[in-house]
């Protein structure tokens, strides 16, 4: 089995990089509660942008968020998955699990609502949430429909009007599927082999 990626911290330079970005958008927008709807529009997922070419946005838009309440909610729950992340998958697995988790989940919001403009890493975070849960359910082997009725639970209460539905769905599926795969696919932490004898006296 792979190490584990704690002695990386991903999570906690996830975090760093996230209030990074918040600074610099903070500061360039002149406002630190709520960012610049220009420079949402520069760094954020304009989707009319990306189909003409503005690519880089699927990715810089995991870093950006639209107000200081926005990206505390997701450094917290960030925090909580991305801990429990590291003591389950390598460093590799665990950026693989949230880079394709965020970018999936913004490449569904490009194609099924090409007029909508998002930010946030609710994406990448719910892809790390899903790869978890569905990780630990089947390597315990106890059955996967608790760990998919939370999943999708989770998914409801998140759900809102200014909610980008299609990224937590997009990352949610993406960190189910990984964490599945990882969870049939790797060996057990140990094995036990038992052995009896047998005398008459």
């Amino acid at each position: 089995m792979l190490k584990s990626s704690r002695k990386f911290m991903p999570t906690y330079i996830l975090i760093a990089l996230n209030l990074v970005a918040y600074a610099y958008t903070s500061a360039i927008g002149g406002n630190f509660i709520e960012t610049d709807y220009h420079v949402i529009v520069q760094y954020g997922q304009v989707n009319a942008l990306v189909f003409n070419g503005w690519y880089w946005q699927l990715l810089t838009a995991m870093f950006i968020h639209v107000s200081i309440l926005h990206l505390l909610g997701n450094i917290f729950v960030l925090f909580i998955f991305g801990l429990r992340a590291e003591e389950l998958f390598s460093i590799e697995e665990y950026l693989g699990i949230y880079f394709l988790s965020g970018l999936t989940g913004n490449l569904l919001t490009l194609l099924l609502g090409p007029e909508m403009i998002s930010a946030g890493a609710s994406g990448a975070i719910f892809g790390l949430f899903g790869a978890c849960i569905i990780y630990v359910r089947r390597a315990i082997g106890q059955s996967l429909i608790t760990a998919l009725l939370y999943a999708f639970f989770l998914l409801m209460i998140s759900s809102g009007p200014e909610v980008n539905i299609f990224a937590h769905l997009g990352g949610l599926a993406v960190g189910l599927a990984i964490g599945y795969l990882l969870a049939i696919t790797r060996k057990p932490k140990a094995t036990y082999q038992f052995s009896y004898s047998f005398s008459t006296r």
